[in-house]
């Protein structure tokens, strides 16, 4: 019943746009493509700072960076009741989803699908948010050059996901 009403939603979601639009008598025709190059407008804008941040994951993650922090924060991790295995994708996580997501099909890999790890790494995954990428990509779409407190904010958020998940994972997986 829901794969028939998933399949309906978008179809339906188009027409009551249109509907909406023509009892708002406004010309969807024509306002459409004046929306589609604002959309490439801000594409265009926001592409330096996809770069960067996709150069900063590839360099951290080529140079082993990831691996000798993992190496020299070991015996804080263990005290924490984190395992070492899932300090990449902390660290990775606040800068690229696509990143993160590849060194959690890493773990599950490694792990198999159903290991605490691998549950622990999924719940992590859902706990946390891509914070740097979403500064760059809706702070320049719109010109935003001081975060401010956004930053902080986010990475105390990411922190707090982060620790919730080992909690909660250890409470249900361990």
């Amino acid at each position: 019943m829901f794969e028939q009403i998933s399949y309906a939603l978008i179809p339906l979601l188009i027409v009551s746009i249109l509907i909406y639009a023509t009892y708002k008598k406004v010309p969807v025709y024509e306002e459409f493509p004046t929306g589609a190059k604002q959309g490439f407008d801000i594409s265009i804008r926001i592409i330096p700072y996809l770069v960067a941040m996709m150069v900063a994951v590839a360099m951290f993650r080529a140079s082993g960076a990831i691996d000798l922090l993992g190496t020299l924060l070991k015996p804080v991790l263990e005290f924490i009741g984190m395992p070492v295995e899932l300090l990449p994708l902390a660290l990775t996580r606040s800068l690229s989803g696509s990143g993160a997501r590849g060194i959690f099909a890493e773990i599950a890999a490694a792990n198999g699908p159903d290991a605490p790890i691998t549950k622990t790494a999924a719940v992590m995954l859902g706990c946390s948010e891509t914070t740097f990428y979403v500064l760059a990509v809706y702070f320049g779409a719109v010109g935003v050059t001081k975060f401010r407190h956004a930053i902080t904010a986010g990475i105390v958020a990411d922190l707090a996901g982060i620790v919730l998940a080992l909690v909660i994972s250890k409470m249900m997986f361990y």
